[in-house]
């Protein structure tokens, strides 16, 4: 019997899909799955939703037990084969502080959960507990594979592949969904059937660099012209489409993330770009707020007056667990370390590309160079993740202000007495949680 381990089984939605999606496949019906959080809950409440999947769906074979609190942990993780992590370390109010701090510097963010200072204080203060599971995880259920969907996805699985044993891929679902999403927001929905593309670079800024229709026909230079067309007018994604038209190709993630992960559009000296490229400031906090607000609402709705059900979705984990479990191979977009699979990227990052699953686990692909323009984006990325993985790692704050240093919105911005400023009163602002920075 499979067992799965979800850490951070709170994320309701998430859970959901993800342990929905194993109740619909065949090969992980019968599985045990063990969900952990530390808010009773949040806990109770994805475990009422995913009993009602498994009863309406799965003829009730999958066995669901939860684990409540950090003296649970361990036994939850006890003998699994997957462990799924999707925590959130310090929660909504740890993330305002994210975005309040950073405003009496004059400096703004969109999502704050990747890169940017934001970026950076979620994932040194995530790591440490992160490192705590895989600890864990080397001595109750050492062969497990852990499937890591915690941001910021470069910085947390960089530092787990470097520095713990467990075999670890970093999961992300902007892949899945990036050609569709152009296509049909250029009216080319036509072209969705049998398409072929070719996409890899790092987490959330991974490149579209060829696509082409059933025939073979190279479908870019139709998307160039209509992208450009479109940003005449005002629409949600007008930072990738200027991403098309200035640097030739369109990536991985939203708009409202990529706004952030440059030096380019939301800048002080500049207060006309976050209008005319329809920046969404502080989107996070507003969405969190909604989603808190709306909860009660929302989970009638999933719950359907106990007629809940579930179709399979585009994430990745369940198709990785079912190659893992059958030797069928997947092909899926996995992050791992570089080590050669993008020459033009240093080997030590962690780069997003296709990778092969079947019963040996993932195999990621040799994908040769991105254009030299590209990979010099993804390194403006990279820096600032490789010095955050080096400050998780040595726990010293001047690494610390080193990362917030090449971190290119940031640089934009601040000077580096600011930058140093900064990061002293967001670790003070987060206490406990950043203690361990000296």
């Amino acid at each position: 019997m499979v067992k799965i381990a979800f850490i951070g089984a709170g994320s309701t939605i998430f859970a959901r899909n993800v342990l929905g999606d194993c109740m619909c496949t065949p090969s992980l019906r019968d599985a045990q799955i063990a969900l952990y959080d530390i808010d009773g809950v949040r806990l109770e409440e994805s475990q009422v939703i995913l009993e009602g999947i498994n009863r309406n769906v799965n003829e009730s074979r999958a066995q669901i037990r939860t684990y409540l609190g950090e003296e649970n942990r361990r036994e939850a993780l006890e003998g699994a084969d997957f462990v799924v992590c999707a925590v959130r370390v310090g929660m909504q109010e740890h993330g305002l502080i994210d975005f309040e701090i950073p405003k009496k510097y004059g400096y703004r963010q969109t999502i704050a959960d990747t890169l940017g200072i934001g970026g950076l204080m979620r994932g040194l203060r995530t790591i440490p507990l992160m490192e705590e599971f895989a600890r864990d995880m080397e001595e109750v259920c050492p062969d497990a594979l852990l499937l890591n969907y915690v941001n910021p996805m470069a910085i947390v699985t960089g530092y787990l592949q470097r520095y713990t044993k467990v075999r670890t891929v970093g999961l992300c679902h902007s892949v899945q969904v990036c050609s569709e999403k152009l296509l049909k927001s250029l009216d080319m929905e036509e072209k969705l059937e049998g398409r072929r593309e070719t996409i890899f670079g790092i987490n959330h800024m991974a490149w579209l660099l060829d696509i082409r229709d059933k025939e073979g026909q190279n479908l870019y230079p139709e998307i160039r012209e209509r992208a450009k067309r479109k940003n005449l007018e005002k629409h949600e994604d007008m930072v990738r489409f200027d991403y098309i038209d200035k640097l030739g190709y369109y990536c991985t993630e939203s708009s409202e993330h990529n706004a952030e992960y440059n030096p380019f559009y939301i800048k002080s000296r500049y207060p006309g770009l976050i209008e005319k490229f329809q920046i969404p400031l502080d989107a996070s906090p507003e969405r969190c707020r909604k989603i808190i607000e709306g909860w009660e609402e929302e989970k009638e709705k999933i719950l359907d007056g106990g007629q809940i059900t579930h179709e399979r979705s585009k994430e990745y984990a369940s198709r990785i667990m079912e190659a893992v479990t059958t030797g069928e191979p997947a092909k899926i977009a996995g992050n791992v370390i570089n080590n050669g699979l993008i020459e033009n990227l240093v080997p030590d990052a962690c780069v997003e590309v296709p990778c092969l699953v079947d019963g040996e686990g993932v195999h990621p692909c040799k994908m040769g160079r991105l254009p030299v323009h590209l990979a010099g984006m993804n390194m403006t990325n990279i820096n600032m993740q490789l010095m955050a993985i080096e400050a998780a790692r040595s726990r010293k704050k001047e690494d610390i202000y080193r990362a917030a240093m090449l971190d290119p919105h940031t640089a934009a911005e601040l000077s580096i007495d600011d930058i140093r400023r900064l990061c002293d009163e967001l670790i003070e602002a987060h206490g406990e949680l950043m203690e361990m920075y000296s």
